[in-house]
């Protein structure tokens, strides 16, 4: 099968696909020609108009959920993974929330890395992992302090990314671990400050499509800067 330009269609997987920026993607592969499998909680009225498959129903943060995708996924070869499914809950010194924080850890950093570790049978060799983190989890570009569940989460992701980025190697899996820029999103409100989802994933898969196995393991901005550990 083949799409725009006659070149062969790849099959992504996406993760929160149901808005902000995981529409965005789902809406460009597609665009290009990609074949997308769009993986969400719930199916949103965008998301269902452009025709994909839709694996909806799946929280990503239970075991038992991540098994009933990969049975649904079963003889489904994967060319792409993008891992973008993410909460934020803003969490200061003075109204720390034990809570909230775990919630964080589970569905920003545990939820990726075992989805991961369930769809690696269904990478080929030559395949593509794209991990959806923060430049919040930069302990070196830590300038402002607080939002300490969702700082501390994307640490723990972007470890969990320089990790499997080895441990993938072998099989010729790259790893991306990437940062969308500050995004109009739900997630911050639409902050009228940050730029367009389509403009953020224009560039994020423009990094997504320059990886190779010599760069896997990167932690880059979508504008193509390697961003501090």
């Amino acid at each position: 099968m083949y799409g725009n330009g006659d070149q062969p269609m790849a099959t992504y997987l996406v993760t929160g696909a149901n808005r902000g920026i995981g529409l965005a993607y789902c809406q460009q592969l597609e665009a290009r020609g990609d074949a997308v499998i769009a993986v969400c909680r719930k199916v949103s009225p965008e998301l269902e108009s452009l025709g994909l498959r839709l694996e909806a129903g799946i929280e990503l943060s239970e075991e038992s959920s991540i098994a009933d995708l990969v049975r649904r996924l079963e003889g489904c070869s994967l060319d792409g993974v993008i891992l973008n499914a993410g909460i934020l809950h803003s969490v200061g010194l003075e109204d720390l929330d034990a809570e909230a924080i775990r919630r964080q850890f589970e569905v920003n950093a545990l939820a990726p890395l075992l989805l991961t570790r369930a769809l690696v049978p269904q990478m080929p060799r030559g395949s593509k992992l794209a991990l959806m983190t923060s430049r919040m989890g930069s302990i070196d570009d830590n300038t402002s302090g607080g939002s300490y569940g969702y700082r501390m989460s994307k640490v723990a992701l972007n470890i969990a990314g320089k990790s499997l980025a080895i441990d993938l190697k072998p099989r010729g899996i790259a790893v991306a671990i990437l940062h969308p820029g500050l995004v109009r999103t739900g997630m911050i409100r639409f902050n009228p400050n940050g730029i367009d989802p389509a403009d953020a994933v224009q560039g994020l898969l423009a990094r997504l499509d320059a990886l190779t196995l010599e760069t896997s393991g990167c932690f880059w901005h979508a504008n193509g800067q390697v961003l501090p550990w």
